[in-house]
């Protein structure tokens, strides 16, 4: 069964791209489909490396089936020559057998990445996929141009393919799928409608702290940083909510704790992201942290680094400093 029509529906469903970069589905799908090449490909990005983000292991967990739909569907409409799963490698371990069951004899296979966080990336997961060292590639040109092999590649989420076979069966209620933790009551993936804000979200799902606190919405590592004033903003990114009780967090702490995770992922291609990280690493372990120079790093990394790390890594650097650390240190 060829999907001719799914470009219509998926367009009018308004589908964004689930991974967290939020681009429009429908004109992915047509640019792969467009252009020129003998062979085309499509792969489910289910590398999900962002701490606080765990909607995708949900999905292979509990809707497998759908999200095999959703891959299908594109491979028929694209007419491409091949499907893979990339997947990090504990869920590769934990879902490969519940995945093959569902793939059956459809041309979808599973590969299990080598590269850390940054495989969520769609070049560096490409580098990854052709054997060479995972970094990301200068764009354009774009997968959809000249991805897997040269060839044109249609790359989505796990959650993006599961949206697909929903739309495509006539079922899409325009929700998507959320991971809420920290201090919290209730912790885990809820799927509820895609334009609720933070705070709803939360007292929805009997989260709502009894303390004051803060939030990282969006992911665990780039997330921006939300007051509790502030909380009825729509979520983006990968869809995680993470909860800080204000008394409980250090912010400094926290900090450190955001750029250790940046040293061991960061791939080392470029000056401003490599150095810029041991720097902030640095500044933070000192006694007295120069606030003055820790933000014209930050500056820096958002403005010259070569792919969307360094700018994730200012995101929410920038917003507990202005919002968290500045408030404390005024006496608010």
């Amino acid at each position: 069964m060829i999907y001719q029509d799914i470009i219509q529906k998926i367009q009018e469903a308004g589908l964004r791209g689930r991974g967290g970069a939020g681009f429009s589905a429908h004109l992915k799908w047509e640019a792969v489909k467009n252009a020129p090449g003998e062979k085309k490909y499509v792969i489910c990005n289910a590398a999900e490396g962002e701490p606080g983000v765990s909607k995708d292991g949900f999905l292979l967990e509990n809707h497998p089936a759908e999200v095999i739909q959703g891959i299908r569907i594109a491979v028929e409409f694209l007419g491409a020559a091949a499907a893979f799963i990339y997947l990090r490698k504990d869920y590769y371990d934990k879902f490969q057998t519940k995945l093959k069951d569902a793939i059956g004899d459809l041309p979808i296979k599973l590969f299990k990445k080598t590269s850390g966080y940054l495989g969520g990336e769609e070049t560096v997961l490409l580098e990854d996929m052709e054997g060479r060292r995972p970094e990301p590639r200068e764009k354009p040109p774009y997968p959809t141009e000249r991805g897997l092999y040269g060839c044109p590649t249609l790359i989505n989420n796990a959650e993006t393919f599961y949206d697909i076979a929903r739309i495509a069966a006539g079922k899409y209620e325009r929700k998507r799928f959320y991971s809420l933790s920290g201090d919290i009551r209730h912790p885990g993936v809820y799927e509820l409608p895609e334009d609720w804000g933070v705070g709803k979200i939360l007292q929805e799902t009997d989260n709502w702290p009894e303390a004051d606190f803060f939030v990282q919405s969006g992911g665990g590592a780039s997330g921006e940083i939300l007051t509790s004033a502030e909380t009825d903003k729509p979520v983006g990114g990968a869809g995680a909510i993470i909860v800080y009780d204000r008394q409980k967090t250090n912010p400094v702490e926290l900090m450190r704790r955001w750029t250790g995770f940046y040293l061991r992922e960061n791939c080392g291609q470029c000056v401003p992201c490599r150095e810029g990280v041991c720097r902030l690493n640095e500044i933070l372990t000192q006694p007295e942290i120069n606030w003055e120079l820790l933000r014209d790093i930050l500056f820096s990394l958002r403005e010259t680094s070569f792919c969307a790390l360094g700018n994730g890594v200012a995101a929410p650097f920038v917003g507990l400093l202005e919002k968290i650390i500045k408030n404390q240190s005024d006496g608010r």
